[in-house]
């Protein structure tokens, strides 16, 4: 049953996925990577990914939703049309896509037991962890205390991006106050 739903929801992403491909108004666009992340973080969840799943919804589908719908109101939702040569960018997309699937062959197989990561840096985590940190759950320890400098460059990111957005709509709202 925990198959089916994952892989009606991965079904729902490529719908998503060719809808905002098709799609020639901003505002759907938008309104569809929204959706698309959304699936995404519940698809993350069926996968017991609870921790990454918050914040999937959090930043993809919630804070970068509402980011672009603030740019879009700065600079207005009209199409441009479709571009003279779309044969550039889809083979800098596809060549980029080639690298990225050239360089996962390198990866050890999915929950090799023998990887690197399975004998070096978790085994650290499970065993010092109790000792050095002393939380009882092991991804707030880790993101928390290990990786803290990493959720803070994150969450600065995202604070940045939320601010500039907010400085924007300020000085639209007082250009057209003056106008």
């Amino acid at each position: 049953m925990e198959t089916l739903i994952i892989n009606v929801l991965l079904l729902l992403m490529v719908v998503a996925t060719l809808a905002l491909i098709r799609s020639r108004n901003l505002f759907s666009v938008v309104v569809l990577s929204g959706v698309y992340s959304f699936l995404m973080a519940t698809v993350l969840v069926a996968l017991d990914a609870v921790d990454v799943a918050m914040t999937e919804a959090a930043v993809g589908a919630g804070i970068s939703t509402v980011l672009l719908l603030g740019a879009l109101l700065l600079v207005k939702s009209e199409d441009t049309g479709r571009p003279h040569k779309p044969w550039v960018p889809l083979g800098l997309a596809a060549s980029v896509g080639l690298l990225l699937v050239y360089g996962a062959l390198g990866l050890p197989a999915f929950s090799d037991p023998n990887a690197p990561i399975h004998r070096h840096v978790a085994p650290h985590y499970l065993n010092e962890m109790p000792k050095e940190i002393d939380v009882p759950n092991v991804v707030t320890a880790v993101l928390a205390s290990y990786r803290g400098f990493d959720t803070l460059g994150e969450v600065t990111v995202v604070f940045t991006a939320g601010a500039g957005v907010v400085a924007l709509l300020r000085r639209r709202r007082k250009s057209e106050k003056s106008a």
